[in-house]
């Protein structure tokens, strides 16, 4: 039998990227996202230690990214999403002129993304960012799958119609 350590040490390791990210594409800077997404496993790891189960570890760090970004952006009219040069999104070696056209690219759906309300943002980027399916998207969000894939629906409808303005 595994210790709870080198268990949660698993669960750390197939989920540190994408929690971060998530974090990262919601603050304004790296430490921010550094503080916080460390902030998610020790919370995380306070709970897997009691014994608690973790039905799906994915949706639990997620609701606690979810509740610390609220947390650290409180009182803020709206969630800043920092600039594509940052971003680190793509791992490619492409042209300077690919790269020209990808950053403004990404410009322009950073901008639309931050326009849309929050939720919206957070299935966009669960979704199509991070990958995840529908139904795990439903447990983070404590929504069913019908009301997940009709959201997502609306936000990529809403982030076009942004775009192409």
């Amino acid at each position: 039998m595994r210790s709870p350590r080198k268990k949660f040490a698993k669960i750390y390791n197939k989920y540190i990227d994408k929690i971060y990210r998530f974090v990262f594409l919601k603050v304004e800077s790296q430490e921010i996202a550094e503080d916080l997404t460390s902030l998610v496993f020790t919370k995380g790891w306070r709970k897997f230690k009691k014994g608690e189960k973790i039905e799906n570890p994915s949706a639990y760090l997620y609701q606690i990214a979810r509740a610390e970004i609220a947390n650290h952006h409180r009182g803020k009219a709206k969630f800043k999403i920092i600039s594509a040069e940052s971003a680190q999104i793509a791992d490619t070696n492409p042209s300077l002129e690919e790269n020209q056209q990808l950053q403004s690219e990404l410009e322009i759906l950073k901008k639309s993304l931050t326009e849309l309300r929050d939720d919206y943002q957070n299935v966009i980027i669960w979704r199509y960012l991070d990958g995840l399916s529908i139904k795990s998207i439903a447990q983070i969000m404590e929504k069913p799958k019908g009301t997940v894939r009709v959201m997502i629906h609306r936000a990529l409808k809403e982030l076009r119609g942004k775009m192409s303005d």
